[in-house]
């Protein structure tokens, strides 16, 4: 066609009504609300038909950087594991994830939480050239100490260090299901030990809200970032409590959270907490400080059944994380359901993400979701849905309260439970295990290990929100 026609050519303007008149046409009757609009989970609407809207870049705490691959370090056996991070360093990582017993995201392994275990693992390691994370875990507080001491003996610039200690006492709560001292004493100490921590100038994230073992106990993306709010809330208190400027320490709090394969859920969920958080700094009257952002893999997606699959759902998860603008992804491995991952499965998820960032340069354009208006639309109302669940845990007492009276559990696994419902009634379907399953399984490699127990002691219970993979709650364990 001519360039100077379609230069000249001038078409009719079509509103929202003229579109939606189009689509009923070619449905040939059928219901636009039926047939083209889906809900989420929070009820929220997912249609086709969205109105323009202005770009708002929401982007990662240091967008001209990309993201940090981190590689999950959880084998029971530290000589092992040192030897996975050896691997994992020389094939591409740029970080590690230590994953200690006990801790909610563990999955039934994790590393012994012990002193010697950090001097094994970091003995000689490049430090000052990686992002260095400890899962929430109930020796977190400990790891720290360790955790410290252990660089402290070091030829190291701490200006250059990138840490998260992963302090997330309601994570650990909610599951485990028991904490180590009663919820009074734990507000009495934690303060204290925050000053120490501040005194000695630690770089990094000390405080964390974890929205992962709600997520995937079953909640909503608004149950997962309200829950997470309402966190960050407890833990802006608790500085405020060790009589320390809320503005030096909001750089210390920082978030993790679940990515799915539900690619626009998963970006406009990782928008949304940053505008969440950046309302919690206004309501404080600080400064805007970017939301530090560690994304992992859903753990509730993954299918024992066809594993192979879990792989196509763990590449769009990343995907979605990345584009999101997570600071730090981290993959579950494929196998991960099975038991602890085997070598080649660890190999896969760490390739997954250098191609995904290496070879698709996905970081190369900060928040390629602003400006799109289904995309906009959905940030504002996951926000929006996340800041009521957040006032409803704090009319609850807050998340810790919630947690031990049993009121946010009952939420969650109502949530947890309708789902399933619509899996078992084939509303929804997962490849490989409602949709075209095998006639026949193969095996599945894993590394031996033995399970890790959560520990027993603890003084205050709540219900435990037990980690359930899709899979199991079709078969009726959702209780």
């Amino acid at each position: 066609m001519d360039a100077a026609l379609l230069q000249n050519a001038e078409f009719s303007s079509v509103d929202m009504d003229g579109w939606r008149a189009l689509a009923e046409k070619a449905l040939r009757g059928g219901s636009f609300e039926e047939e083209l609009v889906d809900h989420s989970d929070d009820g929220i609407a997912l249609g086709p038909l969205f109105e323009p809207a202005e770009p708002r870049l929401l982007t990662r705490g240091k967008p001209n950087r990309n993201w940090s691959i981190v590689q999950r370090i959880d084998d029971p056996d530290v000589a092992r594991a040192r030897e996975q991070i050896e691997t994992d360093l020389q094939g591409g990582a740029s970080g590690l994830a230590l994953v200690f017993e006990g801790a909610p995201n563990a999955f039934g392994y994790g590393l012994p939480a012990q002193e010697d275990t950090l001097s094994t693992l970091l003995e000689g390691l490049p430090v000052n050239d990686i992002s260095l994370r400890i899962d929430v875990h109930p020796a977190s507080r400990k790891s720290m100490d360790w955790l410290v001491e252990n660089l402290s003996n070091r030829p190291i610039d701490p200006s250059k260090l990138d840490l998260s200690f992963g302090i997330d006492s309601a994570a650990v709560f909610g599951g485990t299901g028991r904490l180590r001292m009663s919820l009074e004493a734990l507000a009495a100490s934690l303060p204290q030990s925050l000053a120490h921590f501040f005194a000695m100038q630690v770089p990094g994230v000390l405080l964390e809200a974890d929205g992962r073992v709600y997520h995937n106990a079953g909640a909503t993306e608004a149950q997962e970032l309200g829950a997470m709010a309402a966190t960050a809330i407890a833990h802006l208190s608790l500085f405020e409590e060790a009589r320390q400027p809320v503005a030096h320490a909001a750089p210390h709090i920082g978030f993790a959270l679940s990515a799915t394969h539900d690619q626009y859920l998963t970006i406009a969920k990782i928008r949304a907490l940053r505008m969440i958080w950046a309302r919690l700094l206004e309501e404080c009257e600080v400064s805007p400080i970017p939301a530090h952002i560690h994304a992992e893999t859903s753990f509730r997606t993954l299918a024992t059944k066809d594993p192979e699959t879990n792989i196509l759902r763990n590449t769009v998860a990343a995907f979605s994380a990345a584009v999101g603008g997570a600071d730090s992804v981290s993959i579950l491995p494929h196998t991960i359901t099975h038991g602890l991952p085997d070598p080649f499965a660890r190999r896969l998820a760490r390739n997954t993400q250098l191609l995904l960032r290496d070879e698709s340069n996905l970081g190369f354009v900060s928040d390629p979701a602003a400006g799109s208006g289904g995309m906009e639309q959905l940030t504002d109302e996951l926000a929006e849905a996340g800041w009521e669940e957040m006032r409803k845990l704090q009319t609850e007492g807050g998340l810790l309260l919630s947690l031990r009276d049993g009121a946010f559990q009952k939420r969650v696994v109502a949530s947890r439970n309708e789902r399933a419902k619509a899996y078992r009634e084939g509303k929804r379907t997962i490849v490989g295990t409602t949709l075209h399953p095998l006639e026949e399984e193969r095996a599945v490699q894993t590394t031996p290990a033995a399970q890790r127990p959560v520990p027993e002691d603890g003084s205050v219970f709540c219900e435990r929100l037990v980690p359930l993979l899709i899979a199991e709650t079709l078969e009726g364990d959702a209780a």
